[in-house]
């Protein structure tokens, strides 16, 4: 049952077109935003090959030590599904320990809503979050970071929820024209980021993580949905921008609340165009309202996203060191004084909407020289593909 559910989802993802983009030149863009992360043909078209969650075997490596207090956190990320494929797995532990690498930032729930490991949390179980479990002895892998001193960051996707949506509609976003749930491109529902109710289910993941012993927990699709007739959607509030922007700060300080026992930090993504505006982008993120709250900002730098360019680049695509350097510098300033980290995302995937090409790994290591010389306390790639650029890499330093 589990594989047909997997391939039914596989099906309809192959299905979805890469998004296109828009031309602007010289100034911050007034545009209809779209995704920030590749499109969902990207993300799960490399899992075909599924296997039931099984023992999970780890690298037997002697463990040495890694991530030191203020040294700067040099991330990849590691998806869901890519969680419970033991190849793609263990190729990622394997740059984590051969690498330069020492940090790891992994789904605790994806963005298909599931959350990898057996949950506490009585409402995973109830809505179907818990019917594709990665790993079955989550203890035993988190002892590999912690052995090895890797930093660990609990990604969790918070509004983009449809196994939430489909089985509490009334905390959904609904279609106005037929009063079904509302869904984006990709045929997915939402929840509604004014329902207090859905807060709560995602904190109690957030403390459940923090638990678990993760370092960080970062909070992506803390955004109001931009993907699909959004004329359409059809919230339990006037969708405002001062509404909007009410209900993430509101979502940041009660989380801020729960979390402040385990003494872990707080992150958030956010789209790349937040740094340059100054309004809440459409999205209800605007990051000098959510720094309070907050202690990284994790802005999606990808020139693949930046669409219709950034002041003084019409194509951001070709200029991968100069989009995260500006994009970047942009997020230092604003946040100057506030203590708030800039930890951006940077891209090592292939562009998929100016000319298809592939970063090479000169191009990605650029994105990180980029990062730090614009003030930032380190990076994250991010690959869909969990194939990473080894060669982007440098060699770790043997213990």
């Amino acid at each position: 049952m589990r594989a047909l559910l997997v391939l039914v989802i596989l099906v309809v993802a192959l299905a979805l077109p890469a998004p296109a983009h828009a031309v602007h030149v010289g100034r911050v863009p007034e545009v209809a935003l779209r995704a920030s992360r590749p499109p969902a043909s990207e993300i799960e078209s490399h899992y075909l090959e599924w296997h039931e969650a099984r023992p999970t075997r780890l690298p037997t490596v002697a463990p040495r030590r890694r991530a030191r207090q203020g040294e700067p956190v040099k991330a990849l990320y590691i998806t869901f599904f890519a969680l419970g494929h033991e190849g793609l797995r263990n190729h990622a532990l394997q740059l984590i320990e051969e690498t330069e690498l020492n940090a790891v930032v992994m789904d605790v729930k994806g963005d298909r809503g599931y959350v990898p490991y057996p949950s506490d949390v009585p409402l995973a179980a109830k809505v179907g979050a818990q019917d594709l479990i990665m790993i079955k002895e989550w203890d035993e892998f988190m002892r590999w970071f912690q052995e090895r001193e890797v930093y660990t960051i609990a990604r969790i996707v918070v509004f983009k929820d449809n196994p939430l949506a489909m089985a509490r509609p009334e905390w959904a976003v609904t279609d106005a024209r037929t009063g079904e749930l509302w869904r984006d491109r990709e045929g997915l529902a939402w929840t509604d980021p004014f329902r207090q109710e859905v807060w709560d289910y995602n904190i109690a993941i957030a403390v459940e993580a923090a638990r678990k012993g993760f370092d960080e927990i970062q909070f992506d699709y803390l955004r109001f949905p931009t993907d699909g007739d959004i004329g359409a959607a059809r919230f339990s509030r006037e969708n405002t921008e001062e509404a909007r922007r009410a209900a993430i700060v509101g979502f940041l300080e009660r989380a801020r609340r729960a979390l402040k026992p385990y003494r872990v930090k707080i992150a958030v993504d956010v789209f790349g165009y937040t740094t340059w505006r100054l309004d809440d982008t459409g999205i209800g993120q605007q990051i000098e309202e959510m720094a309070p709250y907050i202690d990284v900002l994790s802005p999606m730098l990808y020139p693949s996203t930046f669409h219709a360019g950034i002041p003084g680049y019409r194509w951001t695509v070709p200029y991968p060191y100069e989009t995260v350097y500006l994009s970047t510098k942009r997020a230092v300033e604003r946040l100057e004084g506030t203590g708030v980290e800039i930890r951006p995302w940077i891209q090592d995937f292939p562009d998929y909407a100016y000319d298809r090409r592939p970063y090479t790994p000169q191009e990605v290591r650029a994105q990180m020289q980029a990062a730090m010389d614009a003030g930032a306390t380190g990076w994250m790639l991010w690959d869909p593909r969990v194939r990473y650029t080894r060669g982007a890499l440098a060699p770790g330093v043997q213990e």
